[in-house]
Formats: structure tokens, C-alpha cells, sequence
């Protein structure tokens, strides 16, 4: 019987196999479109339902850290005039960790920048080799007076803290924080950068 179907279909004009063909591939057509339209359904629900893992975020172990740094912190905010002492020290990194707009603007003349954003292990340790080095920081709310490139956060929010609590975090432990609030015109104070003077 199949042969005398191909027979008779073998025997059809042109025109007729063409359009047999053309039926059959569009049957074809619909018949994968229904089955991608149930499939995509089925494919969106079992992604809905698959449970996502929790994020690498942890607030306590940070309000922990934090609370071990407070006292440690407290030791190591030095005056103006030993942190010019240490900036002179060729051991010592001055770091800014300012946005890379603003330190580009102006910064303390010597300092190297990381952008606080852009901490992680890997790019801490590209420009701060030994864990041991000396590390001096500041941050817009230590200067006063120039409030387009140095203006200042509220208080509990000034860049220094969550600076401090991160290079710790991350091993770095020699560190000191400017603890003066210094007027833009102090002639100890020089800068670099496209704006300063």
C-alpha cells in the first residue's frame, strides 16, 4: 500500500508535490511551535521555583569586626604632625581611597589610590604588597575648607571608618588615621592633581 502511495504521489505534476511538501512542512511548524510555547512555560516555572543561595552579605560578622576594631582604631589616630612624620617614611603608603574622579581632581601629594569601592584581595594586594606596611589614610572630612573637592560626609559616615574597617578586615593591621581637621591653606598640606594650586 506505501508503495502504491509513493507511486501515485511520484505520478502527481510538480506543482502538486511542491504543494503536498509545503502543507506538510507547515504542519510541521506548528506542530514545534506548540511544543516550544508548552516547553517555555514548564522551563520559566522550575526557574521560579529553584531557590537561589544567600547572598554573600553578612551584617553581624561586620558589626562584630567593627566592634573589635573600636578600641584597636582608637591607638592609631595620630595628629598632623606625625602623620607628615610617617608620609616622609619611604616605607609608608599615603592612601586615598576617594573616588578616582576626586583623586584625580586633587589629593595629598604622594598618595596612591584605590577607589574604596574597588576593594578586594587581589587589588589590595597589587598595591600594597606587605600586609606589614605602613599605611597612612584620609579622607574628605580631614580637610576643611574646599568643599568642591574635599566635601565633607556627616560624621559617622566619613570614608575613613568603613576605610579602616576593611584594610583591617583584609589583613592589614599597620594602619593610621588622620585625626585633624585641616584647613585647605595650611602650607604643611601639598597637593597634585588637575586642580590643585
Amino acid at each position: 500500500m506505501l508503495s502504491k502511495n509513493k507511486e501515485v504521489k511520484n505520478l502527481l505534476p510538480g506543482k502538486i508535490r511542491l504543494k503536498h511538501t509545503l502543507k506538510n512542512d507547515n504542519k510541521m511548524k506548528s506542530i514545534t511551535k506548540i511544543i516550544v510555547l508548552i516547553l517555555i512555560p514548564i522551563s520559566m516555572q522550575a526557574q521560579a521555583t529553584k531557590k537561589l543561595s544567600k547572598s554573600k552579605v553578612d551584617y553581624n560578622s561586620f558589626v562584630e569586626m567593627s566592634e573589635e576594631i573600636m578600641e584597636y582604631r582608637e591607638n592609631r589616630l595620630i595628629s598632623l604632625e606625625l602623620f607628615l612624620e610617617y608620609m616622609a617614611d619611604e616605607n609608608t603608603i599615603l592612601l586615598d581611597t576617594r573616588s578616582e574622579s576626586a583623586f584625580n581632581q586633587k589629593h595629598l601629594k604622594g598618595a596612591t589610590h584605590i577607589n574604596f569601592s574597588d576593594f578586594t584581595k587581589g587589588k589590595l594586594a597589587k598595591k600594597i604588597a606587605s600586609k606589614e606596611t605602613r599605611i597612612l589614610i584620609y579622607c574628605n572630612n580631614n580637610i576643611d575648607g574646599d568643599t568642591i573637592h574635599f566635601a565633607s560626609k556627616m560624621a559617622p559616615l566619613a570614608l575613613n571608618i568603613p576605610t579602616f574597617i576593611n584594610l583591617y578586615g583584609y589583613g592589614y593591621k599597620n594602619i593610621y588615621e588622620l585625626s585633624s581637621l585641616v584647613p585647605i591653606k595650611d602650607q604643611r598640606l601639598q597637593f597634585s592633581g588637575t586642580f590643585a594650586e
